[in-house]
């Protein structure tokens, strides 16, 4: 065990009350909270950066893999349809007309691929898959939330919360303005990391990965580059004249690396810029066109893809996928490699053992390993994070706990605001 030292005893000023706490505002985290505040909860979204997607922006993992069922059918629509009606109309994203979804027309699946459509192994169809402007997300994610009456507070870390029981009263953060605290009636953890869950004391899995560190490229000779046999290793934009590398550590790095580890995570955003750099000089070196490119930008951070996943009231497991629905389904989702398989997500996902008024959203909700693949997509975050969002706003109205709601109360009004739900 390492040395420690006492702190003096403190007083952490309760900076502000409110009914509903987002905790991370990435693409879980703009859905939750919008879905709360659209239902008339005082929500407030606190995030650790000053923009909004996590990975789905800051990240660079521009895709929405993928809102239907690998069979033309959509089965995620509801607040991340409405972003991607946001983008389109800022003309901030691409993706195949409705009339191709599941086409096997191999001339659209060949242009569809191109911008990272399409993945996994044959036979392939066009799916219902968005790639975008991560720079256009972060705006209309801000302004998504402005127009809903969210309570916004960027740079603060949560490190600490209050429990009473089994309920949570308080989350405590840390910023450059020091310790503060926040009450609230209730909490929706999506971090990602499921650090709500952890500091809480509730049950979590926890996986070691190799990390992601995707990349853009500009100035590139894009005939030169298209003909090339490598060129599905890079994927188009909806800009022109570069690319984006899905670039993965995977047999590069020495070794995996606990992503809840600051010092893990250190030496893996060094070792991964390094090995970037070698790529980029690879691609000048040996890939057609790419003689004159440079690097137009890193991922602001790191693809971490897996850490801690919480073990809550129901793990979805692989032996879920293509069952029939569940009584408390509050979300579907395809799978970006599977096609024509879809994962009925239960509410009982999305709540802890031992906490009644903390919900978890996005990448981190009560799944297995495999099942994960599918639900840490953004669409799917997008659609548990809305769910969480309107559950504790009418948790909160009705006078009940979130793990308390009537679900089909919840399944109503996902319903009525868009979302799809088998049935």
């Amino acid at each position: 065990m390492p040395p420690t030292i006492t702190e003096p005893q403190r007083q952490t000023p309760v900076i502000a009350e409110c009914d509903v706490l987002v905790v991370g505002g990435g693409s879980a985290g703009v859905a939750a909270s919008v879905a709360s505040a659209r239902r008339g909860a005082k929500t407030m979204l606190v995030e650790r950066y000053g923009s909004l997607g996590g990975l789905a922006t800051n990240g660079l993992i521009v895709l929405l893999l993928t809102m239907d069922d690998g069979r033309g059918k959509q089965v995620i629509a509801g607040l991340c349809q409405e972003f991607v009606e946001r983008l389109k109309a800022r003309s901030a994203c691409y993706f195949p007309p409705q009339d191709e979804w599941g086409s096997p027309d191999a001339a659209l699946i060949e242009r569809y691929r191109r911008y990272g459509l399409v993945w996994g192994s044959g036979p392939h169809a066009v799916r219902y898959s968005v790639a975008y402007d991560p720079e256009e997300f972060k705006v209309e994610a801000d302004q998504l939330l402005i127009e809903a009456g969210v309570d916004l507070r960027f740079h603060r870390w949560a490190v600490g919360v209050q429990r009473e029981g089994n309920r949570l009263t308080h989350v405590i953060f840390e910023s450059k303005a020091g310790r503060e605290a926040v009450a609230c009636k209730t909490v929706i953890d999506c971090t990602g990391d499921a650090d709500i869950v952890a500091l809480a004391g509730e049950p979590f899995e926890s996986e070691r990965i190799h990390p992601w560190l995707w990349f853009r490229t500009a100035n590139v000779d894009i005939a030169a580059a298209e003909a090339s046999s490598a060129r599905f290793s890079y994927y188009r934009t909806p800009n022109a004249n570069g690319y984006l590398h899905p670039w993965g550590a995977a047999e590069r790095i020495a070794h995996d690396i606990d992503a809840t580890n600051p010092d893990d995570l250190t030496y893996a955003e060094v070792e991964c810029r390094r090995l970037v750099r070698a790529e980029l000089d690879r691609l000048r070196d040996k890939e057609p066109g790419f003689r004159d490119a440079y690097l137009a930008g890193f991922a602001a951070t790191l693809g971490i893809t897996e850490s801690r996943r919480l073990d809550g009231r129901y793990v979805l497991s692989r032996d879920d996928l293509d069952t029939a629905p569940f009584d408390d389904t509050i979300a579907v989702t395809g799978h970006w490699t599977k096609y024509g398989s879809v994962y009925n997500i239960p509410y009982r996902s999305l709540l802890p053992r031992g906490l009644d008024n903390l919900l978890v959203a996005g990448r981190c909700i009560s799944v297995d390993h495999r099942t994960h693949h599918a639900t840490k997509e953004i669409p799917a975050c997008f659609a548990t994070g809305e769910a969480a969002g309107a559950a504790a706003a009418l948790s909160f109205g009705a006078g009940t706990s979130a793990a308390g709601l009537d679900v089909g109360l919840l399944q109503k009004s996902l319903a009525s605001a868009g979302t799809y739900l088998p049935g």
